[in-house]
């Protein structure tokens, strides 16, 4: 008996795809096209266990449609710019192209042994030069378009890597990277007006059928319309009236004072002329700008001085500058109902300003303390004093009296707005995308030329000292006016590295075009038919996408149907695994020891440091992460057991949707059923080819079920499922009795249906058992409807609802004959003992259930 060595056999495989071309994607027009699409990775240098299983699902949809018949697009690439280089840079004292173009080769060679049916031609990163110098054209069509423009802006900035933080790089109010606290500070920044495409963008998500509804919900929810009541309060001294927005405008008998960011104009006017109320500002500057800072930050505040009037009451409120309210959203300035807010609740008691409650819940009129009272807008309150007459009523229908009233009596104006904030792509750093514009000082700014493009990055740059590399190279920053000619200077600051994403997936259409698309190609590819990424990326990067289709489809770069850039959307669960924490030992450093998988053993229910009694604090089911050391490095798996192996167990411990914990003995369960297939094919060419056999035609109703339940699993993602059916089939065929002709068909059969899961063991079962041309190419399986027709049913028979028995019945059976076989079934007979049911209860084609 031969044996399926997957460390000979793989490699030979992936040799014979790669001569056949066969994951070349070629523009075929009389075919229908697929397009599938990981989210392409950051090359940090090694693959984990968590790329295995996200490129293995992309890898099952793409060989699938493959042995459907249709051309299909199945790209690689890596989103390679970002402060990870630079930082790796300053600690190593290289560079980051060389750091980036290093890892990407290594992770290239990780990934090529997996047999992933890639086209590596189509192979970018953003930080390819052809690639981020389409990205500048892009910039420049944007800005002849006024998709893109620059203005002045409150934004998160570290001080220690000196530059702008998006607001998910802040983490608890500091810089994800380098780990200091915060600061808010105006910088003149350039950004794309997303905004102006918020109700287009929200709009369309009930289109988006193929994507999960809870992405769906993340990104209404960013985007965030809401209708709210805009008017302003007269000031006492009869300067210009401070204009607010509210979504809350029934709260308004509770005001108790007005509140004004600390970037408000008011604001601005006191520093400029008190330093002490400059200071104040400036440390109420501190922290960042996401809800979840603004939320745990110390509420901080500054009386004004001055007056405002309530404009129903007449009653003058104090105006407080405070640091919970940000300037880029409404208008900067609030009214405070402490009463039915936990922030400005916390603020008033803070200092001591009153809190009036508003309303009560009907069954309790208990005053607020410390915790607003904030129900859901469609809850029904008892209301004090409503200036509408309103006593018992919800939410939503006071905001819409008040809306009513305001709008009547000429005080108000009800206008929707959204949480969705233009896209600010500026940052002050070295390795990304050069923003394509030049200053001028006669001229102002000025885009470049588009026969100048690409701007290339300099590589002669240090990194000895805190800022942004590029200010500090005049020969790379001077330059000459694109316009007059004049000395002038390039802009310094390169482009947020979600640009670098929002559009590669366009670019996989024609790499090679010398314009960002080439439109031939993007109308037959477009739209991607299966995009497969991590949850992480439900709100920013697609949000971004789509904006950016929508820009390219107005710049001409592509087609109107890939306005919604990504038909369907899975987004994949992790792969876990233990970590191991040594209690006892530090780090050299001092820092928490962790060791990796393959240092530790199990032993009496205990886990130890291989070879050693230092027993190891375990912590279950963690997220894979370099810095706990409880990665598992896919090459080790492809060594000890095969590639098909890594990709059997990814897909089939879970529902693809939720982690899947990473164990050494799964692993070994996946590799032994695998060896168990070889086997079964060995021994059925080893069969006697003209010996009869027994139940050809039950194997091959077999065939065909498993045909159909593959066929629909692999089609809904259900790839745990499918698999669940393969276990099943083999056993069926281990276990007939059939022909040798029967038994090969089954075999063959089975190699196709496990070729887009484990396609290096199909191919080598397909060619043992004389099979034409590779597997990949063979026309995908067809269940026969005929033969899924059952003429019999098996029934469970139980007794006291405990099951004792099963009978087998013709499909059509009448339910009388059916009672008839069940009372005469030796089980029952002995179970009544002479008497009659009490009763007795057919569900045909179902259950049999006889009380006794």
């Amino acid at each position: 008996m031969s044996r399926y060595t997957a460390s000979e056999l793989e490699p030979k495989w992936q040799k014979a795809w790669e001569e056949a071309g066969v994951f070349t994607a070629t523009r075929d027009d009389s075919k229908e096209k697929y397009y599938v699409l990981e989210m392409f990775p950051y090359p940090s240098g090694k693959l984990h266990m968590g790329h295995v299983r996200n490129y293995t699902m992309g890898d099952v949809i793409s060989r699938y449609k493959m042995s459907c018949g249709f051309s299909v697009l199945h790209p690689m690439g890596f989103d390679a710019f970002g402060m990870p280089a630079e930082n790796a840079a300053m600690a190593i004292g290289g560079h980051p192209k060389t750091w980036t173009y290093e890892n990407i080769d290594t992770m290239v060679e990780q990934m090529k042994p997996l047999g992933l049916s890639l086209d590596w031609s189509r192979m970018f990163a953003t930080c390819d030069v052809e690639y981020y110098g389409q990205q500048q054209a892009l910039f420049l069509d944007f800005l002849e378009k006024g998709l893109v423009y620059r203005k002045n802006a409150i934004v998160n900035w570290d001080p220690v890597d000196m530059t702008v933080l998006a607001n998910e790089q802040v983490e608890n109010g500091c810089g994800w990277r380098s780990g200091a606290p915060v600061e808010r500070r105006e910088l003149t920044q350039w950004f794309f007006k997303i905004s102006d495409y918020s109700d287009e963008l929200l709009t369309a998500l009930d289109g988006l059928e193929n994507w999960p509804a809870k992405v769906r919900l993340m990104q209404e929810n960013w985007i965030g319309k809401s209708r709210g009541l805009q008017f302003s309060f007269e000031r006492v001294d009869g300067e210009e009236p401070i204009t607010v927005y509210t979504t809350r405008p029934d709260t308004l008998n509770g005001a108790s004072f007005v509140g004004i960011s600390p970037d408000h104009p008011i604001s601005k006017e006191l520093e400029a002329d008190n330093p002490e109320v400059a200071a104040i500002l400036a440390e109420m500057r501190k922290g960042g700008t996401t809800e979840e800072a603004i939320e745990t930050a110390e509420k901080l505040g500054y009386d004004t001085g001055i007056k405002a009037k309530h404009p129903l009451t007449g009653a003058e409120l104090p105006v407080w500058i405070a640091n919970f309210i940000l300037m880029d959203y409404g208008t900067g300035a609030i009214f405070a109902c402490p009463a039915h807010d936990q922030r400005d609740l916390d603020f008033c008691r803070k200092y001591d300003l009153p809190v009036i409650d508003t309303f009560f819940a009907l069954d309790n009129e208990t005053p607020v303390e410390n915790e607003a009272f904030v129900p859901m807008k469609s809850e029904k309150v008892k209301w004090v004093n409503h200036f509408a007459g309103l006593d018992e009523a919800t939410g939503e229908d006071a905001i819409n009296v008040t809306i009513d009233l305001a709008e009547k009596d000429g005080w108000g104006e009800g206008v929707t707005k959204f949480r969705l904030r233009d896209w600010g792509l500026s940052r002050q750093r070295y390795w990304g995308c050069p923003i394509p514009v030049v200053h001028c000082d006669s001229c102002g700014v000025v885009p470049e030329k588009k026969e100048n493009l690409p701007i290339e990055l300099p590589f002669d740059v240090s990194f000895d000292q805190p800022g942004n590399p590029l200010d500090r190279h005049p020969t790379w920053r001077d330059c000459a006016c694109p316009s007059c000619g004049a000395p002038a200077k390039r802009e310094t600051d390169t482009m947020d590295t979600f640009v670098d994403s929002s559009w590669y997936f366009a670019r996989f259409t024609a790499p090679d075009a010398e314009t960002p698309t080439d439109m031939a190609e993007a109308e037959y590819w477009m739209n991607v038919d299966q995009y497969i990424g991590g949850i992480e990326h439900a709100i920013l990067h697609l949000l971004y996408s789509r904006f950016f289709a929508r820009a390219m489809q107005i710049c001409g770069h592509l087609p109107d149907k890939a306005i919604e850039p990504f038909d369907a959307l899975f987004t994949q669960g992790m792969v876990t695994h233990e970590i191991y924490e040594n209690t006892t030992r530090k780090t050299p450093e001092g820092r928490t020891l962790y060791h990796y998988p393959e240092e530790v053993e199990k032993r009496d229910g205990n886990t130890y440091v291989k070879g050693t009694d230092e027993q190891l604090k375990v912590t279950p089911s963690a997220k894979m992460s370099k810095s706990k050391n409880n990665v598992v490095d896919p090459i080790e798996i492809i060594n000890s057991y095969g590639a098909d192996t890594a990709r059997w167990f990814v897909l089939s411990d879970s529902p693809p949707e939720r982690d899947v914990e990473w164990t050494a003995s799964g692993a070994e369960a996946a590799a032994k059923h695998l060896n168990r297939v070889w086997n079964l094919c060995d021994r059925i060419g080893e069969m006697d080819k003209d010996a009869a056999g027994q139940g050809d035609e039950d194997l091959l109703r077999e065939v065909h079920k498993a045909i159909r339940d593959v066929t629909l699993g692999v089609e809904s993602f259900g790839f745990n499922a499918a698999i669940a059916k393969l276990y099943g089939f083999t056993n069926t065929i281990q276990k007939c009795k059939a022909s040798y002709k029967a038994q090969r068909e089954a075999i063959m059969t089975l190699a196709q249906l496990m070729a887009p899961m484990t396609p290096h063991l199909a191919e080598d079962i397909w060619a043992h058992q004389g099979g034409e041309g590779l597997v990949i190419n063979a026309p995908w399986p067809k269940a026969d409807e005929s033969l899924l027709v059952e003429s019999a049913v098996t029934m469970p028979i139980q007794i006291n609802g405990k099951r004792r028995a099963e009978i087998s019945v013709p499909v059509d059976m009448a339910k009388e004959e059916i009672e008839k076989l069940a009372l005469a079934h030796d089980a029952v007979v002995k179970a009544l003992d002479g008497g009659a049911p009490k009763k007795l209860i057919v569900v045909p084609g179902r259950i049999i259930n006889v009380v006794v």
